[in-house]
């Protein structure tokens, strides 16, 4: 009897590969063009081939909890899989230079799977400026989880060296920092990361550059991850979390969490995730363009103004290695609590909130609003300033957003009139004192 065909072989060898050649479930389209072709990035975020039997140009909601069929059909149970979570999947994927994109309910989600990984007795090196829910959950870890965290200054490589060992299993960094703005050298790290340890994995925030702007695994990290919440999105109305990994095994054990936690992106925020990430690159472009005019326009009346696209910056030479741009996060520093609170209470188009990344302007007080469960002792000794105020700049109109800002610096009594405008109060000359604003970021 003669044997199968050289294409049923082949055939039989790729009835588990997706469209992208992925042996994983298929959306419902391919994510890059058919011809295999790369279009540059702004393209890609908006571009899909349409597979779909209608020739749908907005990929479909598959909002379906269950799918019929018995065993070893390509969906069962949308906690495990959903042609919608799929693209978005792919989709993600290619825009974050990944072999594998995964998506969850939210940018902590994604964190929380990340560090499940861990086991009693693993040792973590991470920085000593994070994000309050990030360090919240490295607490709950250590304290219940015998995990042993080390946090150190990672803007030094040589300080994050001296931290690691053997024994070191993760290292976790976020660049910029939030809300210090400090630059971590990912390629730098990575590489001392893996010498001392080459199961290491080496696992970024990459929440306030998105892939437009910056590309961890191009740099050497193990695992890149972000708030889909913030740019990505960019609207605020909807909560998600994207990782992205190139190694194979530690996809499935990301997947593996995912399917047994339920965690994975509901079909419905996985399209609005799709429908947002269109317009990342115009969104990005137009606010870190404002951003760098509201900095320069700080810094110039004598405010302390971290953002890494000032030259006065320490660290504007790393960032650019590795970064396309500066982003639309800043923070400055008056030298008084209560000057801070009276100008973040002052804005008008600045929204009070937590979070960034919003087509609206935010305004916040960190060690008030998103870092507040942080202990204020260990904020002291991470030099971390509590008068400090964080602005995220959305994309209104320039000129409306900057009239804002000085309507609110000069009814706060945070600057000195000057017969040329003007200037922040010399250091002393603002008041000091307590206050009483808290709103903790969940």
């Amino acid at each position: 009897m003669a044997g199968p065909s050289a294409p049923a072989v082949i055939a039989k060898g790729l009835k588990h590969l997706d469209l992208d050649g992925h042996d994983l479930p298929p959306s419902p389209a391919p994510s890059s063009p058919s011809n295999g072709r790369k279009y540059a990035l702004a393209t890609e975020l908006v571009y899909t081939d349409s597979g779909d039997q209608y020739n749908s140009s907005s990929v479909p909601i598959y909002q379906s909890a269950t799918f019929k069929g018995g065993p070893g059909q390509e969906y069962d149970y949308t906690r495990s899989g959903n042609p919608t979570r799929t693209h978005l999947e792919r989709h993600m994927a290619k825009i974050m230079n990944a072999n594998r994109a995964l998506v969850v309910s939210s940018g902590m989600g994604a964190c929380d799977v990340i560090t499940r990984t861990l086991k009693p007795g693993d040792e973590v090196v991470t920085g000593d400026d994070l994000y309050g829910g990030t360090n919240r959950l490295l607490t709950y870890l250590k304290e219940n989880g015998g995990i042993i965290v080390k946090h150190v200054d990672t803007t030094k490589v040589d300080l994050v060296k001296q931290a690691l060992s053997s024994k070191t299993t993760m290292v976790l960094l976020e660049t910029p920092t939030n809300p210090l703005i400090k630059m971590v050298d990912i390629a730098g790290i990575s590489a001392a990361a893996h010498e001392a340890s080459p199961d290491c994995c080496v696992a970024v925030d990459n929440t306030m550059m998105s892939p437009y702007l910056q590309n961890p695994l191009d740099l050497g990290a193990d695992v890149t991850y972000e708030s889909g919440t913030k740019y990505l999105s960019g609207h605020h109305d909807l909560m998600a979390g994207v990782i992205g990994i190139n190694n194979a095994a530690l996809g499935d054990k990301f997947y593996f969490m995912i399917n047994s936690t339920g965690c994975g992106l509901a079909p419905f925020d996985s399209w609005l995730l799709l429908r947002g990430v269109k317009t990342l690159a115009v969104r990005m472009e137009k606010q870190q363009e404002s951003a760098m005019r509201i900095a320069h326009f700080l810094e110039e009346r004598g405010f302390k103004v971290r953002y890494p696209g000032l030259k006065s910056h320490p660290q504007y030479a790393l960032h650019n290695s590795q970064a396309r741009g500066a982003g639309a996060v800043l923070s400055f520093e008056t030298g008084s609590i209560n000057l801070s609170e009276r100008i973040v209470e002052s804005t008008k188009l600045f929204g009070i909130s937590v979070s960034f990344g919003c087509v609206n302007s935010l305004i916040s007080m960190p060690c008030r609003m998103s870092h507040a469960s942080i202990d204020p002792a260990l904020r002291k000794e991470r030099a971390l300033p509590e008068d400090i105020i964080r602005l995220c700049v959305g994309i209104e109109d320039l000129q409306d957003l900057m009239d804002d800002l000085s309507q609110a610096l000069v009814r706060a009594g945070a600057v000195r009139l000057t017969s040329d405008g003007f200037m922040a109060l010399e250091v002393g000359d603002g008041e000091t004192g307590k206050t009483t604003m808290v709103v903790d970021e969940p």
